[in-house]
């Protein structure tokens, strides 16, 4: 049965996260820069309102240090204590060159990754805030960005210019890229029927499973792209699955169920949709004879020309990223079937009604949950205890 949290908000709820640990909190974010703290029963905690009154676009707590939570508004990201929201306990002005989409902290709480809409990530360094890492190679809106586990110097971006990086913290140019839409286009060589129309895969939300190798990626082409990194960090295959009749805009691992495998997804579809991917050849390639692709030099993005998101309409940015874009980063494409919703399709698929801004699974007094926000003042909890 799906529960409603109320009165949190007045306008759209647009971020939730959730504090580590059996007692944690929860935190959500809306537009107007306000958040709401909840306890793990949807009591409402305390509420703030940010200074400026820009939208709350993410909101994290540190692993390492529940009391702290990093919410962005604007270019700013505010680091707050749940507990006592009287105000910013600490501010990291200009963190972003432009309006933040997206913060993440590595394991250890010693870095914040921001990635915003000139298309940079910044890291951080905490405590502190020093910028220690501008990374530039998005030719677009960065709208999503973490860190791989147990491997706190790795980090995954994911933007509207359809890449999907992986950075190693120590150079300021990817380990490698891949773009999603020459992945798309090959697939649909093969794949697309008369009259089929495809969405461009804009890369809205990307996730990392707790093992650290597999990555999962929401895509405007209504796909969970997957892909899977190897030793050295190296890309080793990739694949995708239908996950959504319109863009997927979230997908998440989730930690606290019987693999790391599982994922919950929702999209513009208005549905919400929990998969086991343990079984995709993605994750698990062992005894299946997946052809890998040669590998092949990447050229020039198509995706160059600024592809716009349908809610922010941007004036281009100058690509200044792409003069150094052909420096031709291989890319092991071991191309997945994408047999895995024809056989077997999401283990729970939930009706939501309203087009999904954000996901948080979460464990809710050892209740295994996911907090849905839309475009609603509401938060609305959905058990996952049948699986």
């Amino acid at each position: 049965m799906a529960r409603q949290w109320s009165e949190g908000h007045s306008t759209s709820i647009l971020c939730v996260g959730a504090s580590p640990g059996p007692e944690g909190l929860l935190a959500s974010g809306s537009e107007g820069g306000k958040v709401t703290v909840w306890s793990q029963e949807g009591t409402i905690i305390s509420r703030l309102a940010l200074p400026g009154e820009d939208d709350s676009t993410s909101v994290v707590f540190s692993p390492a240090a529940p009391s702290q939570l990093y919410v962005s508004h604007g270019d700013t990201v505010s680091v707050l204590d749940p507990r006592n929201l009287k105000g910013p306990v600490e501010e990291f002005q200009g963190a972003g060159e432009e309006e933040i989409n997206s913060v993440a902290l590595n394991e250890t709480g010693s870095a914040l990754a921001v990635a915003d809409d000139s298309g940079a990530v910044r890291v951080l360094e905490l405590p502190g805030g020093k910028v220690f890492r501008t990374l530039r190679r998005h030719t677009n809106i960065c709208s999503s960005v973490a860190f791989r586990p147990h491997r706190p110097n790795n980090l995954v971006s994911v933007g509207l210019d359809m890449q999907v990086m992986l950075w190693g913290l120590q150079k300021t140019r990817p380990l490698w890229t891949l773009n999603l839409q020459d992945v798309a286009e090959e697939e649909d060589d093969h794949q697309q029927r008369p009259g089929q129309l495809f969405n461009p895969p804009l890369a809205h939300c990307v996730s990392v499973a707790s093992c650290g190798n597999i990555l999962g990626c929401a895509a405007e082409d209504g796909r969970v792209h997957l892909m899977r990194i190897g030793s050295g960090s190296k890309l080793e295959q990739q694949g995708a699955f239908k996950a959504h009749s319109q863009g997927a805009s979230q997908a998440h691992f989730v930690s606290f169920l019987s693999h790391p495998y599982w994922l919950v997804s929702g999209g513009n579809d208005s549905h919400v949709a929990l998969w086991d991917l343990s079984k995709h050849p993605v994750v698990a390639p062992e005894g299946k004879s997946q052809a890998t692709a040669p590998q092949r030099r990447k050229g020039k993005s198509k995706a160059k020309r600024k592809e716009q998101h349908q809610d922010k309409v941007k004036t281009p940015q100058k690509a200044e990223a792409g003069k150094g874009e052909a420096e031709g980063e291989d890319e092991a494409a071991g191309g997945a079937e994408e047999a895995m919703e024809e056989k077997s399709g999401p283990k729970l698929s939930i009706s939501h009604g309203d087009k999904v801004n954000w996901l948080c699974p979460a464990l809710l007094k050892g209740e295994p949950s996911v907090i849905v926000a839309d475009q609603s003042s509401s938060l609305t909890v959905y058990s996952l205890s049948q699986m």
